[in-house]
């Protein structure tokens, strides 16, 4: 495991933890409001036309996003958790090298050391334009 003291890693796993359980209250509480009534009131509206069926499939699209990001959110920390009971939490998976506990508090869930992070943005950013 990282160079992380004790105290560092139990205040790592606190937020991890405590992140965990706020994305899961958020998609409960997405999937029970999940914009169904919003679609029926949109489309129970008289006259009802193309442009509120289009409306409501909008915001249908918008609220599965907004869930399927939350659900990645868990994922990830479910991730970070294993890897701390691995003991591999804080150890980067490109170098191998510590990620800084600074960088840990402030994302609780990176896999990457900065260095490697950014490589991977610059990598993945170039990739993503044409180039003449």
């Amino acid at each position: 495991m990282a160079a992380l003291t004790p105290s560092q890693l139990d205040q790592l796993v606190a937020k991890l933890n405590e992140d965990y359980q706020v994305l899961l209250r958020e998609v409960r509480s997405e999937l029970e409001n999940s914009g169904n009534q919003h679609r029926i009131d949109l489309l129970n509206r008289e006259p009802g036309d193309s442009g509120d069926e289009s409306m409501a499939s909008a915001l249908a699209d918008f609220n599965i996003t907004i869930a399927d990001r939350q659900v990645h959110g868990l994922r990830d920390i479910e991730a970070a958790l294993q890897r701390v009971k691995n003991g591999e939490y804080g150890t980067c998976i490109d170098c191998g090298d510590d990620i800084a506990f600074t960088r840990l508090q402030a994302y609780p869930t990176a896999k990457r050391c900065i260095v490697c992070q950014e490589k991977r943005e610059r990598l993945y950013a170039q990739a993503g334009h044409p180039k003449m």
